[in-house]
């Protein structure tokens, strides 16, 4: 007899609900649990909404459902999987589910054995999934993770670094001119467009009225660069990005580079942030989102002179905290002529995925909200500190929200 579940008394209803994720999907089949969406009426109850029980659902049954020719059967992206289940559950429950995952699924027989790393594709995704899950790597195993890990940030460091540097120093050396005029710092482009007119068509030369210099000193700290980077498992790729991209910027001697990792808490990672290996293991990708509390402690701690901060917020924008106030904060960093922006991804990947409501509030305001790669990122800076338009740049509907 098929019973309404809007017709139990809540606590039925919450024990119906944890019957049925305790049982899996196979109890529907048989007619002797409703279904999730069925039982939503209960969530609250357990502290779980409604859109979150079937990725609650496909957490669990990875470990513990059963199989079916006609399941996928397929292996979930680790960071992800790790993330929903600290979305969820206690870290004694967490270690549970893990050991069972490394005892049923055999996790590490296939991604954490010395003799199956070295042969794994060397890239992003091994790094995401080597940090996230570094709590089942065996003990004879971590040297070599670790290794892996900093071998493809190495290199994707070296691919960066250079270009990163050359679009600072050149955006900086922008429209100001040495006090020291000599030879080697003439600026060659400026001097040519500035004294045009001096042109003698008879003689085919130009006749400088005034020669322009480059500074033969870089100044220290010219820019405050805040990345806030949500640590959430949907934005593992972009916490590793972020890393190499903040250890680059903190090699600059002319930026004052800051970075934050936060879920539902805020981990200040600016002592160690010039060694992205260490920045990576002190993270644990996963969890829920308080975008407004890591904000927060960016705004109080690091915005001092607003006029030269680029304040750089990467996330999904999924808020789990207070999402007006959030809203009014970014406001104030706005009002307070800081240079924000919104990464919705930093990766090589394709569309991102976010909130579109929080997104459209945010460029409402005038804070650009794109999904961005490492490379477009370097292009992004350099326009912002030469206080140029970033329409044309981001005018891509592939990444760019709007």
């Amino acid at each position: 007899m098929s019973v309404d579940p809007k017709e139990l008394a809540p606590e039925d209803r919450e024990a119906l609900l944890r019957w049925r994720l305790a049982l899996g999907p196979a109890a529907e089949k048989t007619g002797s649990c409703p279904s999730l969406h069925a039982l939503g009426a209960g969530a609250s109850a357990v502290g779980v909404g409604e859109t979150e029980l079937e990725a609650l659902d496909d957490a669990l049954s990875f470990v513990y459902g059963e199989k079916s020719a006609g399941a996928s059967g397929s292996r979930p992206y680790i960071p992800e999987w790790l993330g929903a289940l600290r979305g969820f559950f206690r870290d004694d429950v967490i270690a549970l589910v893990q050991k069972d995952a490394i005892e049923k699924k055999g996790l590490t027989q296939l991604l954490f054995e010395p003799e199956t790393l070295p042969f794994l594709e060397k890239n992003v995704e091994l790094v995401t999934t080597l940090v996230s899950a570094r709590g089942l790597i065996p003990e004879d195993a971590k040297a070599l993770a670790r290794q892996i890990v900093r071998e493809v940030v190495d290199e994707l460091r070296k691919k960066l670094e250079s270009t990163v540097r050359t679009a600072v120093f050149g955006a900086l050396r922008r429209d100001r001119t040495s006090p020291l005029p000599i030879a080697r710092n003439i600026d060659w482009k400026r001097t040519i467009r500035q004294n045009l007119k001096g042109w003698d068509a008879e003689h085919r030369r130009l006749v400088p009225e005034r020669f322009y210099f480059w500074p033969n000193q870089r100044r220290h700290h010219e820019w405050d660069v805040t990345l806030v980077v949500d640590q959430s498992g949907s934005m593992a790729e972009s916490v590793v990005y972020s890393s190499v991209m903040a250890a680059i910027f903190a090699s600059l001697e002319v930026l004052r580079t800051r970075l934050i990792l936060f879920d539902t808490e805020v981990v200040d990672m600016t002592p160690v942030l010039s060694d992205p290996v260490e920045v990576l293991f002190s993270a644990q990708l996963g969890g829920g989102t308080d975008i407004n509390r890591a904000v927060a402690y960016a705004q109080t701690h690091y915005v001092e002179r607003p006029e030269k901060t680029l304040f750089i917020l990467i996330t999904d924008l999924c808020e789990g905290g207070d999402a007006e106030e959030l809203v009014a904060r970014l406001r104030q960093l706005v009002d307070s002529r800081a240079k924000v922006l919104c990464l919705l991804a930093l990766s090589d990947g394709g569309r991102p995925s976010y909130d579109p409501v929080m997104a459209e509030k945010l460029t409402a305001m005038g804070i650009p909200c794109f999904g961005c790669t490492p490379r477009k990122l370097v292009d992004v800076v350099e326009r912002v500190m030469r206080n140029q338009d970033l329409t044309s740049l981001l005018d891509d509907k592939e990444t760019r929200h709007g």
